[in-house]
């Protein structure tokens, strides 16, 4: 895929969805730095339906603390690897209060020197929350990077080094968004959904499921690409 091609990509995803977001709950940068770690495995659908009531009764490092480890665990038990979980929570609220003064860094290594958070996890937060042109590369990322060719890679690590490089800089702030939305719901990984795609006609994807439309082409494509 060529630079102008990539340029393109993104100006179609802005058009769709101007202010691209995480779709986890959350109203604090712990709130979501919590429920990213809980996504670990677990659809943010599943998590935001823990965390809800979980932050009514307890959301800063210290009321967590308060709730005990037990009702924590108990809290979170719809969840995927929930006592794992919960044990990494509970460590990472009493590191933020011993080191940060109970507020969540806006520091790589910081972050990852929390208990249940590696480099995905401090990029979304990094992300979301600080506006740092990061990219947390999971399995949708990775899936529509080399699917359709953006920035292909044999490993994590190597998809968001060349993600950072290749997308235009005026898009790098929203680009986590807009790739995992597209890859969870249009370029699924059993069988993408290639008739609503609206980058269908850029995409070096050779075993397209359908027919790109071209009347969903021409409604996000931008004036350059028509003329």
């Amino acid at each position: 895929m060529n630079p102008r091609t990539r340029r393109e990509m993104f100006a179609r995803f802005a058009r769709q969805r101007p202010e691209p977001t995480t779709e986890l709950e959350y109203r604090t940068p712990f709130e979501l730095l919590v429920a990213v770690v809980l996504s670990a495995q677990a659809t943010d659908a599943g998590v935001n339906k823990a965390t809800r009531p979980l932050f009514a009764r307890a959301n800063t490092p210290q009321a967590i603390l308060d709730l005990g480890l037990d009702e924590l665990t108990d809290a979170i038990r719809t969840i995927g690897l929930y006592k794992t979980k919960a044990k990494n929570v509970y460590a990472l609220c009493q590191q933020l209060l011993e080191k940060h003064g109970g507020e969540v860094p806006a520091d790589r290594e910081a972050l990852e020197a929390l208990p249940g958070v590696g480099r995905k996890t401090a990029n979304v937060v990094l992300n979301t929350v600080f506006r740092q042109p990061t990219m947390a590369v999971d399995t949708h990322i990775f899936r529509v990077a080399n699917r359709t060719g953006l920035a292909k890679g044999k490993t994590v690590r190597a998809v968001e080094e060349k993600l950072l490089k290749v997308i235009p800089r005026e898009y790098r702030l929203d680009a986590h968004h807009w790739l995992i939305l597209h890859g969870r719901y249009v370029c699924k990984a059993r069988r993408p959904d290639c008739g609503a795609c609206i980058v269908c006609d850029l995409c070096d994807f050779r075993d397209k499921t359908e027919e790109c439309s071209p009347e969903l082409i021409t409604r996000y494509a931008t004036e350059s690409t028509e003329s």
